[in-house]
C-alpha cells in the first residue's frame, strides 16, 4: 500500500524532549492548566535560554502517541514549544492531529520567528518570538531587502521577517525584554510595524534575572505601548 503524503507525515515520528502538566505562564492564556508537549532542538543561543536541556536528547514519539497523551491529560489546552518546534517537518502534523483529536481544545504553537509560520494550521495560535538585540542571536544590521523592515540591532537573521506578513488575527507576538535597550528597540518595532492591528496580542515579557517586572510596568505606561505585561506565571509560582 502507498500512504498518501499525509498519512506520511501522520504515522511520522518526532524527537519529544518531555511532555508534561503545568500551568500556562505566558501568553493570553496565562494561569490555565495546559498540556505542554516540548521538541527536541533548536536552531539559536538565546543569552536568556532556560531551556538548553531541550537542544538534544529526548526520545523519539509518533503522533498518535502524543495525542493520546494529551486526550489522557483531560486539559483543554495544549502547547507545543521546544527547543523550535517548527525545525522538525512533522509539527504542522502534529498540530492538525491535536485540533481533530479534540475540536474543542485551544492548541498553541509557540515559535522564535525564525521559521516560516505559514505552515501553521488554521485555527492553531502561534506565539511567536520577535528577538530583541540582548537576545544575542541577531548581528545583522540595515534594511531586510524582501521586506524592507529595518532590522538595525534587532533580530537581524535570526528572524524570518516575511512572518510580520504571516501574522493571523489569532495570533501573538513576544518581546522578551533584557534592558531598556531592548524595551525602546521592541517599542519602535510594534509601532512601525502596527504589530498591535496585525495580531490578537503583543507581549512584552522580561528577563527576571535583569528587569523587574515593575520597571517594564512603568516603561510600558511611560510610552504608551500597545503591548501588555507579560509574566512568566509558572516560574512566579515556582512550576517548571
Amino acid at each position: 500500500m502507498t500512504l498518501t503524503p499525509q498519512k506520511e507525515d501522520a504515522l511520522a515520528s518526532l524527537q519529544v524532549s518531555e511532555t508534561f502538566v503545568s500551568i500556562q505562564g505566558e501568553s493570553t492564556f496565562a494561569g490555565r492548566p495546559c498540556f505542554f508537549i516540548r521538541l527536541t532542538g533548536c536552531n539559536l543561543r538565546c543569552s536568556y535560554c532556560d531551556t538548553a536541556y531541550a537542544f538534544g536528547g529526548g526520545q523519539p514519539k509518533t503522533i498518535p502517541q502524543l495525542v493520546d497523551e494529551f486526550c489522557a491529560s483531560g486539559l483543554a489546552l495544549v502547547e507545543v514549544t521546544g527547543g523550535e518546534p517548527l525545525i522538525q517537518s512533522g509539527t504542522p502534523a502534529l498540530l492538525e492531529a491535536l485540533q481533530a483529536a479534540r475540536p474543542d481544545a485551544v492548541v498553541l504553537l509557540e515559535t522564535n520567528g525564525s521559521c516560516d509560520i505559514s505552515v501553521v494550521p488554521p485555527g492553531v495560535i502561534a506565539v511567536m518570538d520577535i528577538k530583541c538585540p540582548a537576545s544575542g542571536v541577531g548581528r545583522t544590521s540595515g534594511v531586510d531587502r524582501t521586506s524592507g523592515v529595518d532590522r538595525t540591532s534587532g533580530a537581524g537573521d535570526a528572524f524570518d521577517w516575511q512572518n510580520l506578513e504571516r501574522l493571523r488575527p489569532q495570533d501573538e507576538v513576544k518581546f522578551v525584554i533584557s534592558e531598556r535597550a531592548d524595551f525602546d528597540w521592541a517599542a519602535r518595532m510594534v509601532r512601525e510595524h502596527q504589530l498591535a492591528s496585525r495580531c490578537h496580542a503583543v507581549l512584552f515579557s522580561p528577563v527576571l534575572a535583569s528587569v523587574k517586572p515593575a520597571a517594564l510596568a512603568e516603561w510600558l505606561l511611560a510610552e504608551r505601548v500597545p503591548a501588555r505585561l507579560n509574566l512568566q506565571l509558572h516560574k512566579l509560582a515556582g512550576m517548571r
